[in-house]
């Protein structure tokens, strides 16, 4: 009874030693993300690295970027899957057989179970494929299929067991037989090789070859080494832990260590000692505890198939981790390995573990808060805290000062027994007293917060304030106030000072400062800008140094920088180790970056939830290579359709619309891969770079194209470049021939267009013609019309002078009347003798001349042509003198103008008047000289 509780003892000691250490970088694929069943019987690798797994649902396929999910030849769940060559062989319920890919580059199933001779046992589900030369054994709980690869017969070996397992050690097949041991083929027919209770009894999970022994491995009862035919116990220091845990599945990794997969607690990792160097369960970060398959790949991955989900574990890779999933630890902010402890620095608190622990990351009582700084200076542990500072032993603490928030501790020049601490409220002083140190005092004169600070000679101290810039702080001889102060401008936010390789280095976002001692200023590091500060891959936060200071460290997006000291020349080389984005973002605060050297090239950086370690041993090159994986036509109203990845493809000019998949298969958690594109004939740059692994290319003109692609994995080009050639093809409306009758049919219709445009042309001339026709007609017109206008005012003016001569001539006839009647008065009224009635018959006659009636009548036609001859026609009775009067009244002369030109008195010529309106039946109220002037 005492044995057992030190066997618990033993095994909890066993669990919790392993448990605590960091692991390889972790991943999971949940079944919602790969979109199949939770179950995965088997996982195997192909030639290309992709990844094929037995999966409830059916044959699974991961090429690193994308899943694809075949369903199984009858429904049934898969349960097992091995590639051998370019066959991808698979069993199940009551069938097995192999996927070959078809031109388009899918699946498609060949049923072996389908040609046998015999019927399949009842309920058969095959568990296991082996390959062993030319054959392919499939393996049930009932018999032992053995498929000839080159000329396709089928033997079948009886062998019942509880377990199908297949084991294939130095060249040999064995197979277990439940009740009656260990079995062997030769010639195609089963060779017991023990009956060992033990063999009969136990189900044998593992078989490998160890020590010229094979190691056989049991479910439930450990390990057992088997020499000829004798079975005994391999003794480990892990025996009681091994031999109490339920194994389902084994392995063996390529450097000689065999991985356990258990039931309940998930896998164990031990070493050809049979020391346990690993135990990893779903608390550490694998998706579930159930361990149903395993399989180590091209590039040493251990993939994991699960009872629910899949789960992929990079044992090359450089990095390992350490992920506080229940939240205990915090954000780790400083990490120290001291005496074979290490030791973490969180804002939880100050944690420790070492390999003689029983229990994980354990804080230390009277720590808990912001914990800053831990270092070793002259074999003393410093941790520097929110509260103040304490000197740690083994796993408990000294507070030695109260002074609040200590960010740095350095020694002080010239002396072994001060330290010089930087706190949030300036600079204080520690002394060793005998084997112990102690607060000394605060340095007056200096409150800034000093969380970066170095010296530059005994009393000089540069302190970088992130928003204020460098004090450069000149102390007393004693260290206990400050003598001046001078303050440096700030060079640039997200500052720090630190010491590197003799040089003090101040960095800001505006880039690396060395600080230049004679000048007492801080100029511009070109070389170190150069290695820190690269256009597309600029560090974010503050450089860190390590290996006492000929390491300096910085954290970019896509890269973790170091720089150290050349070995040949001294000049800084660079080592740029790539890391995905969600690194950088799981870093913490920014500002507040921490990587520590533990030793052997190995380095701890502080996350948000545990810690990173790099391996710089481990950062090798590898080779990869991109290929295409799919070509498809797309269209908009339907489905795409795949197409035979071939080179020289001719597309038809519908077929315009390409989407190409493309992969660099890598399942490194801590590597990202990159993808450009060209495409000659369309584009001739080349892409950004793109996590994107496929492109698609819309509406294609005709013609020649080569699709270039190439890709890098972190910051390393692949090895080759993938093309692909391809033509799409004229449209027939675009082939030479139609292009010909295109062309016949342009120069018809330029023909036809140059008669239309020629017919049209002349019409427009002709309307022109037409046009200026009637423009000159019209032009001609209003100029004869002018000319008329002309003549009538030149013959108005013509008449108006005829007028200006009638009235003229008619004035000098009454003048003349008139001067003559009166003479002929004056005569009459002197004494009348013979002379005198001469004179008077004279007047009477110059008077009454007819010539002056003949002029006046001459005249007046000329100005008023044909009246007379209009009022002759009118009147016919009226007589000369009637004229006579009508013409002297169309002049509008009055009687009394009247009276002289007719030689009558001026009542004789209103009786005239009379006469002639009697003549001319007038209405009285009609006016005579009115009705001739109208006339």
């Amino acid at each position: 009874m005492v044995l057992k509780p030190i066997f618990w003892f033993l095994l909890y000691m066993a669990i919790w030693g392993v448990k605590s250490q960091d692991l390889p970088p972790i991943q999971n694929y949940a079944p919602l993300t790969y979109a199949a069943g939770n179950q995965n019987w088997g996982v195997s690798q192909g030639q290309d690295k992709s990844i094929y797994i037995a999966n409830n649902s059916g044959l699974l396929m991961y090429n690193g970027t994308k899943w694809v999910l075949y369903p199984s030849p009858n429904g049934t769940p898969l349960k097992s899957v091995r590639v051998i060559g370019d066959r991808i062989y698979t069993g199940c319920y009551m069938e097995f057989g192999y996927w070959t890919r078809d031109a388009l580059g899918q699946l498609e199933y060949v049923s072996i179970s389908s040609k046998l001779t015999q019927p399949i046992e009842e309920d058969e589900h095959f568990w296991t494929i082996t390959k062993f030369n030319d054959w392919v054994l499939f393996r049930s709980l009932d018999r032992i299929y053995s498929y000839h690869i080159k000329n396709g017969t089928i033997d079948i070996v009886n062998a019942k067991t509880t377990r199908a397992t297949l084991f294939e050690v130095d060249r040999r097949i064995y197979f277990q037989s439940i009740g009656k041991g260990l079995f062997t083929v030769e010639n195609g027919r089963s060779v017991l090789v023990s009956d060992d209770d033990i063999l009969k009894n136990d189900i044998v999970v593992g078989a490998f070859s160890f020590q010229q022994a094979i190691l056989l491995i049991t479910e439930q009862h450990g390990c057992y080494l088997l020499r000829g035919n004798k079975l005994e116990k391999w003794a480990t220091a892990n025996d009681p832990l091994l031999s109490n845990i339920k194994v389902y599945s084994t392995l063996k990794l390529h450097d000689g260590s065999i991985v356990m997969g258990t039931i309940s607690k998930g896998l164990f990792i031990i070493d050809m000692r049979g020391i346990v160097t690993a135990h990893i369960d779903q608390e550490q970060g694998i998706h579930n505890n159930t361990v149903l398959s395993m399989y180590q790949d091209m590039d040493k991955n251990l993939w994991l198939g699960l009872d629910n989900g899949l789960s992929v574990i990079n044992l090359e890779t450089p990095f390992k981790e350490y992920v506080d999933h229940v939240g205990e630890l915090g954000v780790v902010y400083t990490a120290i390995l001291y005496k074979d402890v290490l030791y973490l620095g969180t804002n939880q608190g100050l944690f420790y573990w070492s390999n003689t622990n029983t229990d994980k990351f354990k804080r230390i009582e009277g720590t808990q808060g912001q914990v800053w700084l831990l270092k070793n200076i002259d074999g003393t542990l410093f941790c520097g805290h929110h509260t103040g500072t304490f000197v740690v032993r083994e796993n408990t603490v000294e507070k030695i000062s109260d002074y609040p928030g200590t960010w740095d501790i350095h020694p002080m020049p010239g002396t072994e027994n001060l330290l010089l601490q930087g706190n949030y409220e300036g600079l204080s002083v520690l002394k060793k007293v005998g084997n112990d140190w102690t607060f000394e005092n605060v340095i007056d004169g200096f409150e800034s917060s000093s969380r970066f600070f170095e010296f530059v000679d005994d009393h000089q101290v540069l302190v970088n304030h992130d928003y204020k810039g460098i004090f450069d702080v000149r102390l007393n001889s004693d260290y206990t106030k400050v003598l001046s102060v001078k303050q440096k401008d700030s060079k640039g936010t997200g500052s720090s000072l630190v010491a590197y390789h003799d040089d003090l280095i101040y960095t800001t976002v505006n880039g690396v400062f060395n600080y230049d001692k004679n000048g007492n200023e801080f100029l511009r590091d070109t070389v170190l800008n150069s290695k820190f500060f690269e256009n597309d891959d600029a560090i974010i936060g503050v450089l860190k140094p390590t290996d006492n200071n000929e390491r300096l460290w910085g954290f970019s997006n896509d890269n973790i920088i170091n720089v150290s000291p050349g070995i040949m020349n001294g000049s800084p080389e660079q080592v740029k180790i790539p890391i995905p984005k969600f690194f950088r973002n799981g870093m913490g605060v920014v500002g507040f970056e921490s990587i520590v050297g533990l030793g052997d090239q190995t380095y701890l950086i502080g996350t948000s939830n545990g810690y990173v370690t790099l391996n710089l041993d481990k950062v090798l090159p590898k080779s990869y290579s991109v290929s295409v994986t799919s070509i498809s036509k797309e269209f908009y109203d339907a489905p795409s359709i795949h197409i035979p990845i071939k080179d020289n493809t001719l597309f038809d000019y519908t077929e315009n619309n390409l989407k190409f998949q493309y992969n660099v298969p890598e399942y490194d958690k801590f590597t990202e891969v990159y993808y450009q594109y060209k495409l000659n004939g369309l584009y001739t740059d080349w892409s950004s770079w793109s996590t994107v692994p496929e492109v698609s290319f819309k509406n294609l003109p005709f013609g020649n194209y080569t699709l270039q692609i190439r890709a890098k994995v972190g910051n390393a080009l692949v090895d080759n470049v993938a093309m692909y050639n391809f033509k799409i093809e004229r449209p027939w409306y675009l082939s030479i021939y139609v292009i010909i009758i295109y062309v016949l049919l342009g120069l018809l219709l330029l023909i036809v267009v140059h008669k239309l445009y020629k017919s049209f042309y002349k019409k427009q001339q002709e309307q022109i013609l037409k046009a200026n026709r009637k423009r000159l007609k019209r032009k001609k017109l209003k100029a004869q019309k002018k000319i008329i206008q002309i003549k009538n005012e030149q013959l108005q003016d013509l008449i108006e002078s005829k007028n200006r001569e009638l009235a003229i001539s008619t004035m000098s006839i009454i003048k003349k009347n008139e001067f003559l009647n009166a003479i002929k008065d004056k005569l009459k009224d002197g004494p009348v003798n013979a002379q005198i009635k001469s004179v008077i018959k004279t007047i009477d006659r110059n008077i009454n001349n007819e010539d002056d009636w003949k002029f006046f009548e001459n005249a007046f036609n000329n100005a008023d042509k044909d009246f007379l001859k209009k009022i002759k026609s009118l009147h016919p009775e009226l007589s000369s003198n009637d004229l006579r009067l009508c013409a002297y009244l169309r002049l509008n002369l009055s009687s009394k103008e009247i009276a002289p030109l007719l030689n009558i008195s001026l009542r004789s010529v209103e009786v005239k008047r009379y006469r002639l309106r009697k003549k001319m039946n007038l209405l009285h109220e009609e006016g005579l000289t009115d009705y001739i002037m109208s006339l």
